[in-house]
């Protein structure tokens, strides 16, 4: 039987309709099933996959430095290989700059931490007993009596879960390892993109065809331009929440400053959550010190997340990503429950892509299919009703003046 005709059988449609309705049942009640064996096959393809993302993240910089600095020269090759190298090089400073501003800042921190250890507990303690919290029930008087207390605790917890450290420490070693093989790696990808590019071009047209391949590759631009738009806006809107911070912080004098402000910054790529999160982590850092540090600090932080939530991100983000505030946070919700940190943080313009699929090709495909059926039984009704259609048309023809035939009578 000859598969268009098969299509015509009236069971057909039906049975499609059973088959992925019993794939997407058992999808759902076996999904950490289907997670966990797409997670381990996508493992052995780690490092590509990490090249491909850093290659997609420095690929605006390795853009923007092609159209400006390197736009003269004439050999399109030297200019993007020059233009990928000047990229990662802005990168790598960029990374050096913050590990050597942050490392410091960091160990300092923990050192003054460690040195004013008794003066937090007493702060702490002090503050418990002003809020009528009895330390014993909760079990932690013995925990925040003394600095002495504490290390021994630290010491004790250490030694227990040695092995613990010890594995994750080892599987840090990896990563790290893996993701210096991914850099280098993605230098190569970018440098051979236009290249790629055009092989996978002619892949897609030789698989869907001229016409359908260009739809595919319009729909993919539109997607990439979203994806884009967000994640480098997203990065310099942090940059400028991370940097406003670290202003305020200095004028009012503030401790802390580079591992707070960093701490903001970080967080605040997170959407919706994120800010809070940032907020209680430096405020609970600053309230160790004295507590209107921590006030000072989360009432700016307020002010802040207000203007970059009303101004600077609508300023920034435009109309590309036109989207209800409610389904941000639908999105960031299940994507939060289904992958993780990374479902949080690409929640956003996957709802974009979304809304976009469904505006632009759902939507007008289903009006589409609509119309044809309408079209379809308008047809059928004409067909059916046409001989008496014909007759009655014949009959009005018949009755008008000029096709009415002429009276003697009335003529004379």
């Amino acid at each position: 039987m000859k598969r268009k005709n098969l299509k015509e059988k009236s069971w057909y449609p039906m049975t499609i309709a059973a088959c992925i309705a019993v794939l997407l049942y058992v999808f759902l009640i076996r999904f950490d099933d289907v997670r966990g064996a797409v997670h381990h096959f996508f493992g052995f393809f780690t490092p590509v996959i990490q090249a491909i993302i850093i290659a997609y993240l420095v690929s605006p910089l390795a853009r923007l430095y092609r159209n400006t600095f390197f736009k003269r020269v004439k050999k399109e090759k030297i200019q993007n290989i020059l233009s990928v190298l000047l990229a990662f090089l802005s990168v790598l400073f960029l990374l050096t700059f913050l590990l050597a501003t942050l490392i410091p800042q960091l160990f300092e921190s923990i050192m003054t931490f460690a040195g004013n250890l008794d003066g937090y507990m007493d702060t702490l303690n002090e503050m418990l007993h002003n809020l009528k919290i009895n330390t014993e029930n909760l079990h932690i008087d013995e925990f925040i009596s003394s600095s002495e207390a504490l290390l021994t605790t630290l010491t004790k917890l250490i030694s227990d879960n040695i092995e613990k450290i010890i594995a994750a420490s080892a599987n840090t070693g990896r990563q790290v390892i893996g993701w210096g093989i991914s850099f280098l790696l993605s230098i190569y990808l970018l440098a051979a993109k236009d290249k790629l590019a055009g092989g996978l071009s002619r892949l897609m047209q030789a698989i869907f065809g001229k016409d359908r391949s260009e739809r595919t590759k319009v729909f993919l631009s539109r997607c990439n331009a979203i994806l884009n738009r967000y994640i480098v806006y997203n990065l310099l809107d942090s940059l400028i929440v991370g940097v406003a911070n670290a202003i305020f912080m200095a004028i009012v004098g503030l401790p802390y400053l580079g591992l707070v402000s960093f701490v903001v910054a970080i967080f605040n790529l997170i959407p919706t959550f994120g800010p809070i999160i940032g907020a209680v982590i430096g405020g609970f850092i600053l309230l160790m010190v004295k507590p209107w540090y921590a006030l000072a600090f989360l009432i700016f932080t307020v002010i802040l997340q207000t203007i970059d939530g009303y101004y600077i991100k609508p300023k920034m983000f435009g109309d590309t990503l036109g989207i209800s505030g409610l389904w941000i946070l639908i999105g960031v919700i299940v994507g939060g429950r289904m992958f993780g940190m990374i479902g949080i943080l690409l929640a956003i313009p996957a709802v974009a892509i979304f809304d976009f699929i469904y505006q632009e090709n759902l939507l007008p495909w289903l009006e589409r299919r609509q119309q044809k059926k309408e079209a379809v039984r308008a047809a059928v009704k004409m067909e059916e009703a046409g001989p008496a259609t014909e007759v009655a048309s014949a009959l009005e023809a018949d009755l008008q003046p000029e096709n009415r035939p002429e009276d003697p009578e009335e003529k004379a």
